[in-house]
């Protein structure tokens, strides 16, 4: 007897692809989330990321991984750190080694079939390190594609999977404009990060923020006008990742660089 996932993988046909725009790098506008703080519910989960706070050490990937049981050795992670170096001249180098699990051990940057790329320390202009993860859009893509609801979005905001009804189709890592997700390794199911709810919703911290010892990932209701994540998302100046996109995503970054993808 074929089961419901075996059913649904056999039945569904791709119709066509989707095309997506250049990124761009937006300033957000703090005034719409005043609006969204009024609206229903107490809680509307955020992130906050501090570009300059962030050492690229991974102890954030470490505790992740060990957190939400994603295979340590496995080449997928629910967050990672990407590290940035731009030259005098323009040119802007991007890795992320095994998600920074094990941090940047080497100045070398590895450009995958390239091979690792020395550049001479008097070139660089600038470099730093952006700290990325699901960005739990208000307007979230991955749940519009799922075909059976296994991709949702809580009230408070978060976006879950149930891998009970996963049918591993794809659609949502295909619709995912930010790449934050990816299959499971070990239950072969959509997997990304979601703000470690089983921790958050009973008052805990996100694994990654407890395990961050530079104060580089903050956790906060935005529609708590008295926390410390709010006061600083509405009062000063913070970006959002490829807002040209509408998914209205909510985690937010102080410091972030023009060249962030």
């Amino acid at each position: 007897m074929i089961n419901r996932r075996e059913f649904c993988k056999k039945a569904m046909i791709v119709a066509g692809g989707v095309v997506l725009p250049l990124t761009l790098l937006e300033v957000f506008n703090p005034k719409r989330l005043r609006a969204e703080r009024d609206g229903q519910g107490k809680i509307r989960w955020v992130f906050l990321v501090d570009i300059n706070k962030c050492v690229g050490c991974g102890f954030c990937v470490k505790a992740c991984k060990i957190e939400n049981e994603v295979p340590y050795d496995a080449n997928v992670t629910r967050t990672w750190v990407e590290r940035y170096v731009v030259t005098e001249d323009g040119q802007t180098f991007i890795d992320s080694p095994k998600g920074a699990r094990d941090g940047f051990t080497t100045q070398k940057i590895d450009q995958a079939h390239q091979g690792m790329k020395e550049i001479n320390p008097e070139e660089i202009g600038k470099a730093f390190f952006v700290p990325k993860l699901c960005n739990q859009c208000e307007n979230p893509a991955c749940v519009q594609v799922c075909p059976v609801g296994a991709t949702y979005q809580t009230q408070d905001g978060i976006v879950l999977v149930d891998r009970s009804w996963c049918i591993g189709c794809g659609y949502c890592v295909m619709g995912c404009p930010y790449g934050v997700r990816f299959f499971h390794p070990v239950y072969h199911v959509a997997e990304k990060c979601n703000f470690c709810y089983h921790r958050i919703s009973k008052g805990m911290k996100t694994a990654c923020v407890d395990a961050c010892p530079f104060g580089a990932r903050r956790i906060g209701n935005i529609r708590d006008p008295e926390d410390p994540v709010t006061k600083i998302i509405t009062s000063e100046q913070v970006n959002v990742l490829k807002e040209e996109f509408g998914t209205k995503p909510q985690v937010f970054y102080l410091g972030l660089s023009r060249e962030v993808k």
